[in-house]
């Protein structure tokens, strides 16, 4: 049973000169499973999970045939019904913690907010869920990390927190935007293990967007390859090093290899007729 099923996405911009379309007709389903979407950068990536919580503000707008979570139609739920979902049902980390963290407050109120207004728990047991889902996300010392304000965490550090931030509700779906970008290896490799349990322990759907194309293929079920605002390949995660799409092979083949060649690295060969589709 699909979790989530979206038809014919459609995000455009209206902008001076005209129109711009940044997902252009993108459908796909996901069940409680690990699906990957990669691509370049400005391919539609993004823009697609925020579409998924209706974060898109004008100049931007939103279209689609049918977007549907757990048999409620997203694109004709009101904004509080959408307020309902954000977070407790569908939560999304967001790529940069630099931005997306409130830098005027300190991390332990961030993480305890939403827990003492939307499910009305005292002080006391809101501090120990924030810290339990800090420690849990391998922050050694949790206690100083919720005194700390926003600026004085790491990278990393910073990433691991809005991650944190999304797991302590337990959500149905998350969209995971880059979240290991900013760790370690070994840092990276717990995440995913949390995520991993996630789905599934608890049945959770993840929605990974990533550019790191062998950290998909080993983590995730499925993967999308974007390119342009649109779908130019779908296939099993297991099958991403084998794929056939030009544009995907030309993804592949720009990745660096140990003990390769030394030399510049290839770039795309855009001269397809899968460019223009």
């Amino acid at each position: 049973m699909s979790l989530l099923t979206v038809e014919n996405l459609r995000v455009t911009f209206d902008t001076e000169t005209g129109p711009v379309q940044a997902v252009r007709g993108v459908s796909f389903s996901l069940g409680r499973e690990r699906l990957g979407i990669v691509g370049e950068s400005g391919s539609g990536k993004t823009m697609t999970g925020r579409s998924v919580l209706r974060l898109i503000r004008p100049p931007g707008r939103i279209e689609a045939d049918r977007m549907e979570f757990d048999g409620q139609d997203l694109m004709r739920i009101p904004e509080t019904g959408m307020r309902a979902l954000r977070g407790r049902r569908i939560a999304m980390v967001m790529q940069d913690p630099k931005f997306s963290l409130n830098p005027v407050m300190r991390v332990g109120e961030q993480l305890t907010e939403g827990l003492r207004r939307r499910d009305r728990l005292g002080r006391a047991e809101a501090v120990r869920k924030a810290l339990a889902a800090l420690e849990a996300v391998q922050i050694r010392d949790p206690e100083r990390v919720m005194q700390a304000y926003p600026h004085e965490l790491s990278g990393g550090m910073g990433q691991r927190v809005m991650i944190a931030m999304m797991l302590i509700p337990e959500p149905d779906l998350l969209i995971a935007d880059e979240p290991t970008s900013a760790l370690d290896v070994t840092v990276q490799a717990e995440v995913l293990q949390i995520l991993d349990t996630l789905v599934r322990d608890r049945g959770m759907g993840l929605i990974f967007v990533s550019h790191d194309l062998r950290l998909v293929a080993r983590f995730c079920d499925r993967v999308l390859v974007m390119y342009r605002g649109r779908i130019v390949e779908e296939l099993p995660a297991r099958e991403l090093m084998a794929a056939r799409h030009p544009y995907t092979r030309g993804l592949l083949n720009c990745l660096p290899r140990i003990g390769g060649a030394r030399g510049p690295l290839p770039v795309l060969d855009r001269s397809g007729d899968w460019a223009d589709d």
